[in-house]
C-alpha cells in the first residue's frame, strides 16, 4: 500500500465514523486492496462492515446478486455489472456505504472495446448507486494500485458533509 492510499483510508473512515455509517467492497481485479487498505487502519471496524472478493462472473452472481443477464449483456466489467455489484455489497452486508471494482488489469485480457487497464467503479451511497470508469495505464500492479486509490477517493468526496 501506498501512503496516499493509507490516508485516503484513514480520511473515508474518519468521515464514515462521523456519520455513523458502515462501508462494504465488493472487489474483482484488484482482488481485496480497498479491503486490506482499510483494514490497516486501527479502528476500522467500527466503520468497515464486510469485503467480497468476486473475481468469476459465477462469485458476482452468487455473492453479490449480480443478473445472469447483465453479466451476458455488458459483460463482467461495465457500468450496470459494478452497480449491481455495489447494490449487492451494501444490501448483504447491511452498510449505507459500498464500493465495487471490476476491470482488466493485463498484461492481456484486453479487447478494442475494452482494452486492458479499463476499470469501472461502482458506488452505492445511502440508496443511490452511480459508476464511473477509468483507464488506466501502466502494468498490473499500477492498474491495481491506481484504482484502489482512485476507489477510496472517489468513495470519500461521494459522501455527504
Amino acid at each position: 500500500m501506498t501512503a496516499d492510499i493509507t490516508q485516503l483510508a484513514q480520511l473515508l473512515g474518519n468521515k464514515l465514523a462521523a456519520k455513523g455509517w458502515q462501508i462494504s467492497c465488493a472487489e474483482s481485479c484488484t482482488g481485496g486492496g480497498v479491503g486490506y487498505a482499510i483494514t490497516s487502519i486501527s479502528g476500522s471496524s467500527a466503520w468497515f462492515k464486510k469485503g467480497f472478493i468476486t473475481y468469476s462472473n459465477d462469485a458476482k452472481q452468487q455473492m453479490l446478486g449480480v443478473s445472469e443477464h447483465t453479466l451476458n449483456q455488458y459483460g463482467a466489467v461495465s457500468a450496470q455489472t459494478v452497480e449491481e455489484m455495489a447494490v449487492g455489497a451494501a444490501t448483504y452486508a447491511k452498510a449505507e456505504v459500498a464500493v465495487a471494482i471490476s476491470g482488466i488489469a493485463g498484461p492481456d485480457g484486453g479487447t478494442p472495446e475494452k482494452p486492458v487497464g479499463t476499470v469501472w467503479f461502482g458506488f452505492f451511497i445511502d440508496g443511490q448507486s452511480s459508476s464511473q470508469k477509468l483507464l488506466i495505464d501502466g502494468n498490473r500492479e499500477t492498474v491495481r494500485i491506481k484504482a484502489i486509490e482512485f476507489a477510496l477517493s472517489n468513495t470519500l468526496q461521494l459522501l455527504p458533509e
